[in-house]
């Protein structure tokens, strides 16, 4: 099974704030142990919704809202992506992360099998050959 960790975002990480030394010292042995035991797949922080955009679609008609995004609680900082066997296998390794007062979602990712008969067998392939390119574009 696989995972996203979704790391909430705060008023330090959309103001720009870096986190400090030993932060990314304990969370570079944090996520160094979870790519030794083969749960971390991927591990990446976002830069702050200032420097995005939403697109809103209503219709046919497509919207652009530029950040900043209100609502710091419901925006995301990072995320994980871990393989693991159960959700309560993800809860246990997160239980060790070196956070502080902050909250951290965990979402599992559908998988093929998940989707049943309406993922056909030629969209199944389909599937395989977008993801095989999206590797090699790496």
């Amino acid at each position: 099974m696989r995972f996203m960790v979704i790391v909430k975002a705060n008023k330090d990480s959309e103001a720009g704030v870096l986190p400090s030394k030993e932060l990314l010292t304990e969370m570079g042995k944090y996520k160094e142990e979870r790519v030794k035991a083969g749960v971390m797949l991927a591990a990446e922080g976002l830069q702050a919704s200032s420097k995005g955009a939403r697109v809103k679609f209503s219709g046919g008609k497509r919207t652009v809202i530029d950040g900043p995004f209100a609502e710091t609680k419901e925006l995301v900082a990072g995320f994980w992506i871990w393989q693991v066997k159960s959700k309560e296998e993800a809860i246990e390794w997160l239980k060790r992360a070196p956070f502080e007062d902050t909250e951290v979602e965990i979402r599992q990712i559908f998988e093929a099998e998940d989707f049943g008969a309406e993922f056909t067998p030629e969209l199944r392939e389909q599937e395989n050959r977008v993801r095989a390119q999206a590797s090699a574009n790496r």
